[in-house]
């Protein structure tokens, strides 16, 4: 059995994901609760994550996955974990990270706060040191700095996965899991001058095997419309149609409507006709997840945006599925942990109030595809 579990944050991200193999995945980081505010529901990350571990006796994740540097998805990670290049991130009370997988943004970015500046020096310097680390997508800018750096590109070219590529050691052919990176595209790192972090976020597809049964999730970072709509016109073209199918979803943005349209609407965001082809891939009984606060009963400028949140609730229905908010499951005065299984009966919420320690209730039956 596979296992997700996704954080009430607000608007922020963090996904762990614990393979059948033992393996531990976190993709971002983002403690964001206040201690000190008795009223704040967000989960206190730093200390899930470490009695996650310590259960475990290890002080380590095998993979830690940025989607991009934005604070929402790095919030005080150079608190938590153990970092490499620098002597004042090392204790023993950090949590190691044995492989860092980053855009290629984060190496090359300029012009960024102080926090993104901590993990693009902890990327740099493994891609320096030419280990624990895997980049996402080869533009010219990561070629010119390999360049400024002395270090021959071919010599790093292994550590470097893109778009329409599957993960090493992550594939059918290794094991249970296979992850199929969408994005980032080279041209989304393209300009020296200004990245941004939004079009070059991680979007993978991740397939779990269980006693012969497939399940599918796609994850994403911030991406915005424009950018979902190359990637299914670009896996069109490829006619790699089920690399977009899936029983779980990510939603990128916390639900906000521009990742569907340029346009909110008035009570429906309408997406481009890319993005609804992509969501009525879902399978039967599929799971939208968005990591976000509240969705809010009137219009407002930042996510999540009730719009979206409509259409998304839609989708849902027509798959006879879920539409789940962080911050509001399993209820909004007393929102914890979402925990999905995987397993020969696909994808099931579990129905607890305990991260770590939850049984599951009401199983669908086996399905088929």
């Amino acid at each position: 059995m596979h296992k997700l579990t996704f954080f009430p944050l607000g608007n922020a991200d963090c996904c762990l994901i614990e393979l059948e193999d033992k393996c531990k995945m976190l993709f971002d980081y983002a403690h964001c609760k206040v201690a000190e505010d008795e009223n704040d529901l967000r989960s206190d990350l730093y200390s899930l994550l470490q009695e996650n571990l310590k259960k475990e006796k290890r002080d380590y994740f095998d993979i830690v996955a940025f989607t991009h540097a934005d604070e929402d998805h790095i919030s005080n990670f150079s608190e938590f974990f153990f970092l490499e290049h620098a002597q004042k991130y090392q204790d023993d009370k950090r949590i190691k990270i044995k492989e860092l997988w980053v855009p290629a943004a984060v190496i090359i970015e300029e012009d960024i706060p102080e926090e993104a500046k901590i993990l693009r020096a902890e990327a740099r310097y493994r891609l320096k040191k030419g280990k624990g680390i895997r980049v996402f997508s080869a533009p010219d800018t990561l070629k010119s700095w390999f360049e400024s750096e002395k270090i021959k590109y071919e010599e790093r070219r292994d550590l470097i996965t893109n778009a329409g590529q599957t993960v090493p050691g992550f594939d059918k052919t290794t094991g249970n899991v296979e992850i199929f990176v969408h994005s980032p595209f080279a041209i989304h790192s393209e300009d020296e001058k200004l990245v941004d972090r939004n079009q070059a976020s991680l979007v993978m597809q991740i397939i779990f095997s269980c006693d012969g049964q497939d399940t599918k999730f796609i994850l994403s970072g911030d991406t915005e419309c424009d950018v979902w709509k190359d990637i299914v016109k670009v896996t069109k073209y490829h006619k790699r149609e089920e690399r977009l199918n899936w029983d779980i979803v990510k939603l990128p943005h916390h639900c906000s409507y521009k990742s569907l349209s340029a346009e909110v609407g008035k009570e429906k965001t309408v997406p481009e006709k890319e993005i609804n082809w992509l969501f009525e891939q879902g399978n039967e009984r599929g799971i939208i997840i968005s990591t976000s606060d509240i969705i809010p009963s009137s219009d407002q400028e930042q996510p999540p945006h009730r719009q979206a949140a409509n259409y998304y609730k839609e989708i849902a229905s027509k798959k006879n599925g879920e539409f789940i908010v962080t911050m509001e499951h399993p209820q909004k005065t007393s929102p914890k942990p979402l925990v999905i299984t995987i397993d020969k009966f696909k994808a099931t919420v579990v129905k607890s109030n305990i991260f770590g320690g939850a049984a599951i209730i009401n199983r669908p039956a086996p399905r088929a595809g």
